[in-house]
């Protein structure tokens, strides 16, 4: 068996920089282990698994099936792999069609182009508040002693969101290391998959960012994303009602670095805007 695979590095306009995921184009359904071991041998963040509908090819489909896989877990959302399957579809494939449609476990997810950029139609996962106490010793683990303003939580992506306080600078969020090891052993519930770290930009500086962020999911095999769009759902949840703003710019602060353009839509949904570049192209042989 041969599956034609991508590598693209999404939300960045730069090669080697954003978020690297692998794109499979699967003519027919796999087993869930040849997925899962497929994932595991690519070892990104994430693994995106695009599968044909009703008998279309890749070039003239607008539906397929998604799946996700890290190398350790399938997932039920993910942004990045999402723009990077677009991407390898629209610029490789030479879709034609205005809008692409996926099938995933998180519903529908539509996306199309505008200009330099893919624009997604995601769900919006507005956080609640969090009980700090209850969760004190991994908060401890993900910040030390940086003065934390807010904790949320998603229940439907399991993401655990921790704003620090404004006193903070960006250069603190960056220095942050939390170690994979610590944040385990203080998060066994199942709950938490994924903790995202945020801070507010500074109307100061000229980066024009809303705010910034970090995430770490060891929870799914994941130490650190370098620039995510599901934490993006529950980020945009937050800051626009903090903020008052329906279009926001925001900026992961990985060592990989990413942008990502947020707009808030009239019927509640959620555009995530970010450019993909795809490095490379080759073959599967199963």
């Amino acid at each position: 068996m041969e599956i034609p695979i991508f590598t693209v590095d999404s939300f960045t306009d730069l090669p080697f920089k954003g978020n690297p995921a692998a794109v499979c184009l699967i003519e027919n359904e796999l087993q869930d282990d040849l997925y899962q071991s497929i994932a595991a041998e690519m070892n990104l963040s994430e693994t995106a698994f695009i599968t044909r509908r009703n008998s279309m090819d890749f070039s003239s489909g607008a539906r397929f099936g998604l799946r996700w896989f890290t190398p350790t877990c399938e997932m039920p959302l993910c942004g990045h792999a999402t723009l990077a399957s677009a991407a390898v579809l629209f610029y490789m494939k030479k879709n034609a069609n205005p809008v692409l449609v996926f099938e995933t476990l998180s519903g529908e997810l539509y996306v199309r182009q505008h200009e330099e950029s893919l624009i997604m139609d995601f769900p919006l996962n507005k956080p609640n508040p969090q009980d700090q106490h209850e969760i004190k010793d991994l908060l401890k683990a993900a910040v030390g002693n940086l003065p934390i303003q807010d904790v949320c939580y998603s229940p439907t992506t399991k993401k655990l969101m921790v704003r620090l306080a404004d006193t903070c600078d960006r250069s603190e969020l960056v220095s942050l290391r939390p170690e994979a090891e610590s944040l385990l052993r203080n998060e066994t519930t199942g709950k938490i998959k994924s903790l995202i770290i945020t801070l507010k930009g500074a109307e100061s500086t000229q980066s024009g960012y809303d705010f910034y962020s970090r995430v770490f999911a060891p929870w799914v095999g994941v130490p650190e994303d370098p620039v995510t769009g599901s934490a993006h759902t529950v980020l945009a949840g937050y800051w626009s009602e903090k903020l008052k703003k329906k279009k926001m710019l925001a900026y992961q602060c990985s060592s990989r670095g990413g942008e990502v353009k947020l707009e808030i839509r009239n019927d509640g949904r959620l555009d995530i805007i970010g450019q993909a570049q795809i490095i490379l192209q080759g073959t599967l042989k199963i």
